[in-house]
């Protein structure tokens, strides 16, 4: 019998991220600067990212070498396993093979450690003592609070609302990284206080804790740099370990998807596993992406591909991307993480493109589907992570249907032993289903600039 844990050794971790850019089916818009409404050039990105990182984010090279240090970090969870989950292919009597990687064996319980020990190693390498983030629900706070405990920098995490208050552990696993976390918006930034004298009972978004961070950075004088967990080319380069590591676990069984499943909020996550096998699609290989979303937040599905901030005082650069409006607040889903009103450009381009398909899904499903994994796999998923699970549920449920051996692969991001508030709400029929309607829709991309970088 084929295993059911798929392990590598330390020697097989990838000694390289992959860099989708050079593999491109269409050439990605360039981000353009919000006061000149013209391109980009990497010195503008310097008030907010080192210069190894800005070089990261427009590189052409196709593969980009993990530093020796990174590596040795790496080694404290990576690779990670990846597990087919025979117990509930059994529940479900489904002729699919369903894989997942599990990306919650690491320090803080999420993928996202991939990245913010590079950036936060990129910083310190260029003196940088000080970095400034968002969070949503708070895996990407803990991720960057340990990165910079790693390095010994400072870290100041905003916190968006709704998760501050759902989601307290995650907060005092940061402060007892060293983190100063607050909540967005706050009182201590004039992009904070400007929505809070609009909006006081506002329960606080992606953006505008982006606003915020920023803000800090910004004005800091130097003394501090800007870190991002989603979103920008450079972020989910680093994550693309977790798609190469899979394409070597697959061959240790002789398998290999016939679908790709990532829950998308600004797209770390589902680029991290999809992304290196783009090439093989690209040259002609049978493989489907399935980005899920929530219905709540509906980017991919309902938003709109074209220029937009990345944030809600409107700080960033702007980025073509699909977006439901830089000033748009999702409602308080217990999936914090995908919470943002924006996706990264390259899944956006690629979704264009018709390279990825997207779906949407309702909290009440999702937590079913969690429920379900949690009983027959043991492992009790984060909410962010669910909206996967349900993709792969119903994936199975069609190839049950339709009497067809597939191959399923997603990626388990992150637990949820932080999340059982979540969890607690479910059980007690407390979850509300919250749909964006088409009304909502162009409410909320009203405001969306226009924005012709060549014109």
């Amino acid at each position: 019998m084929e295993p059911t844990k798929i392990l590598l050794d330390e020697h097989e971790m990838p000694q390289n991220w992959y860099n989708i850019l050079p593999d491109l089916p269409a050439p990605l818009a360039p981000p353009v600067h919000p006061g000149t409404g013209q391109p980009l050039n990497p010195d503008d990105l310097a008030p907010l990212f080192p210069r190894a990182l800005i070089e990261q984010e427009m590189s052409p090279e196709r593969l980009i070498r993990i530093p020796d240090p990174l590596m040795e970090l790496y080694r404290l969870w990576r690779p990670t396993p990846l597990f087919r989950a025979r117990r509930l292919e059994a529940a479900l009597k489904t002729p699919a093979r369903i894989y997942y990687k599990y990306e919650g064996a690491s320090p803080v319980g999420s993928h996202k450690l991939n990245t913010s020990i590079a950036q936060a190693y990129y910083n310190m390498q260029e003196g940088v003592t000080r970095l400034t983030t968002e969070t949503g629900a708070g895996q990407w706070g803990m991720a960057l609070a340990l990165a910079c405990n790693f390095f010994g920098m400072a870290c100041k995490v905003y916190m968006v609302k709704v998760s501050y208050e759902q989601k307290p552990y995650r907060k005092s696993a940061m402060n007892l990284w060293g983190a100063e976390v607050v909540a967005s918006p706050s009182d201590q930034t004039d992009a904070g206080r400007a929505v809070l004298a609009e909006h006081p009972d506002t329960p606080g978004s992606l953006g505008i804790a982006i606003s915020e961070a920023v803000e800090e950075a910004v004005k800091s004088g130097g003394q501090a740099k800007y870190a991002l967990g989603s979103v920008l080319n450079h972020v989910l380069l680093h994550q693309t370990v977790i798609g190469e590591e899979a394409k070597k676990q697959f061959a240790l069984v002789n398998d290999y998807p016939d679908v790709v499943i990532g829950c998308v909020g600004g797209g770390s996550n589902f680029a991290g596993v999809a992304f290196p096998f783009v090439p093989d699609k690209l040259a002609g290989k049978e493989i489907r992406f399935v980005a899920v979303e929530p219905a709540a937040c509906p980017t991919l599905t309902k938003g709109k591909y074209t220029y937009d901030f990345g944030d809600v005082a409107k700080m960033t650069p702007l980025l073509k991307m699909h977006t439901l409006g830089h000033d748009f607040i999702p409602a308080g889903i217990h999936a914090g993480g995908l919470r943002y009103h924006g996706v990264s450009p390259l899944i956006s381009l690629l979704y264009d493109q018709k390279v990825f398909e997207a779906v949407s899904y309702m909290q009440n499903p999702v937590f079913e589907a969690a429920a379900l994994f949690a009983k027959t796999e043991g492992l009790i998923p984060a909410p962010e992570s669910s909206h996967a699970i349900r993709a792969a549920i119903d994936e199975a449920i069609r190839a049950k249907e339709a009497g067809k051996e597939t191959t399923i692969l997603f990626n388990l991001s992150g637990h949820g032993y932080l999340d059982m508030v979540a969890y607690d709400n479910y059980l007690a029929g407390r979850l509300e289903d919250f749909a964006f309607s088409q009304t909502d829709v162009d409410a909320a991309l009203s405001n969306v600039p226009t924005v012709n970088p060549f014109g």
